[in-house]
């Protein structure tokens, strides 16, 4: 039987719907820049209107420690990568495979710098576009082989060049959805069709994506969507 959602970890807000078996492996990433991993039938099942289980009984998180990311590892993953993405802007590209012995105690995912956080972590094919979207309505585009492939232990290369005060509050594919749809703090949304962001070079400013105001307030997040989606 598979899972599908574990919106109930604790308070931690996993960004994607997941679809696995009881014979993948499930890696948590977290803002401190670690991954953990367990076997998803270490996961008690529980039925569609329950609380769940609480993400502290299954792994030895940190105080202050939350989940940013959840990816199923299977069988066959050579020749696909995690692109992860930085509050501060940075991207790092690594091959899926170097994840394939973490532990359970987990392990380092990347290297941070002082005050940054690991927000999102996306599985990729290796031809990807990226977008990173920032709380002042700022938005880059570019593909991933502009990121050299690095490993496990690295810090990442400068995906998005912030002003001051700003963060990156979502990493998004191009090609898991025609539109993106933007929340703001105060929850006004917008959806724009993916098209209409060209690739440019990483490392840049990027473009505007959303008009910030006092009624809609800075960007909480991005989401890749189709018209059929809720």
């Amino acid at each position: 039987k598979g899972i599908k959602g574990m919106q109930t970890l604790e308070d931690d807000f996993i960004k994607d719907i997941l679809m696995t078996t009881t014979h993948h492996y499930l890696m948590f990433f977290t803002n401190m820049g670690k991954v953990y991993r367990l076997k998803t039938y270490e996961i008690p099942e529980s039925g569609r209107n329950s609380r769940g289980t609480a993400i502290v009984n299954l792994l030895q998180l940190a105080p202050e420690e939350k989940i940013t990311a959840v990816i199923p590892f299977g069988e066959q993953e050579s020749g696909r990568y995690l692109m992860m993405a930085t509050k501060k802007g940075l991207v790092k590209r690594t091959p899926i495979t170097e994840y394939e012995h973490v532990r359970k105690i987990g392990l380092a995912a990347i290297v941070l710098k002082d005050e940054d956080e690991l927000i999102e972590v996306k599985c990729t094919e290796g031809e990807e576009e990226i977008l990173l979207v920032t709380k002042f309505g700022q938005c880059i585009c570019f593909n991933e082989k502009d990121v050299r492939s690095t490993g496990r232990v690295s810090m990442g290369v400068r995906g998005m060049n912030l002003i001051d005060g700003d963060t990156v509050q979502s990493m998004q594919i191009h090609s898991h959805g025609r539109y993106l749809l933007i929340v703001s703090e105060k929850g006004m949304g917008k959806r724009t069709l993916m098209n209409e962001f060209n690739c440019q070079n990483r490392g840049g400013k990027g473009v505007k994506c959303y008009k910030i105001t006092e009624k809609t307030g800075n960007v909480l997040g991005a989401k890749a969507v189709d018209e059929e989606d809720e």
